[in-house]
């Protein structure tokens, strides 16, 4: 068991870094040979900034990996009623299936509750849509540390759990292009698909909020969520940042909850500026609140 868990603490995406960086050539050389005027394609400093974004995300997942790890040892060792076979099929393919669906409910938890798309607004950040952005990833990780707390609950070992999620992103990489259109119709309707991921990046009124899906759509087509690529979206935030530096990138929304905490003057605002959706504020209470 430790001898798996010191060997999960090395991020299995790590080692498909060559594969994105190969992809990333091969977008940049479709886009030569073939660009048409709906494509964004790279903006050199956006780009910089999302690998710089990307490697931080590596360096800083590795402790938060290292806690949930240890965290959720002590749960599978002993409170879990059952211990799932790791050599098991069936059981990587529940995992997967456990670990997709509760993506989507976290996912959906980041783009609604303000404290939580403090963390994730860093990916949205970008108003290009590749596969640079794919790899523009946040560096707090505290809430994916608590998502999969059921799984080694459920009996999964703590150390397939960060692996299947690695499954997840990697797939998750692959949406990221405008390069790819429609698939055909089955593959769309199961699937999350780049036509898809591009509602879900766009800052536009009816793509807000929508396709949450990490590997499968039907989690949205479930639950409401799910909205069709009308039109080619405006990527990015709904107010931008205007910079390209990391850090700011990163943690600008957290000094903004900041500044509305300090302002507001009842706990009752105070709390909805933190667990409130982005943008969220005294006078919108009791209508929808969609910007971000």
């Amino acid at each position: 068991m430790v001898d798996a868990l010191l060997h999960q603490l090395s991020d299995p995406v790590g080692y498909a870094v060559p594969v994105f960086l190969l992809f990333i050539g091969l977008e940049l050389l479709a886009l030569r040979i073939a660009r048409h005027e709906q494509d964004k394609g790279y903006e050199r400093r956006d780009t910089t900034a999302s690998l710089s974004m990307g490697v931080g995300s590596v360096v800083v997942g590795a402790l938060f990996r290292a806690a949930a790890l240890l965290l959720y040892a002590v749960i599978w060792t002993y409170l879990a009623p059952w211990h799932l076979p790791a050599d098991a099929w069936w059981t990587w393919a529940l995992l997967i299936l456990g670990v997709d669906f509760l993506f989507y409910w976290y996912h959906r938890f980041a783009h609604r509750v303000r404290i939580g798309w403090a963390a994730h607004q860093a990916h949205h950040s970008s108003e290009y849509f590749n596969f640079g952005t794919a790899l523009r990833q946040k560096w707090n990780q505290w809430f994916e540390v608590i998502v999969w707390i059921p799984l080694p609950l459920l009996g999964f070992p703590p150390w397939t759990i960060y692996t299947a999620f690695s499954v997840n992103l990697i797939y998750q990489f692959f949406v990221h292009t405008e390069k790819v259109d429609r698939l055909p119709r089955w593959v769309e309707f199961v699937f999350n698909t780049p036509s898809h991921h591009r509602v879900h990046h766009g800052s536009d009124p009816e793509y807000l909020d929508r396709n949450y899906a990490g590997i499968l759509i039907v989690w949205d087509r479930m639950f409401g969520t799910f909205t069709p690529e009308r039109h080619r979206p405006t990527y990015g935030l709904t107010t931008p940042v205007g910079t390209y530096n990391v850090f700011r990138l990163q943690f600008h929304e957290y000094a903004a909850i900041a500044r509305d905490v300090r302002a507001a003057s009842t706990w009752r605002d105070r709390l909805g500026y933190v667990f409130g959706p982005p943008g969220w504020s005294p006078s919108s209470r009791g209508r929808s609140t969609r910007s971000r």
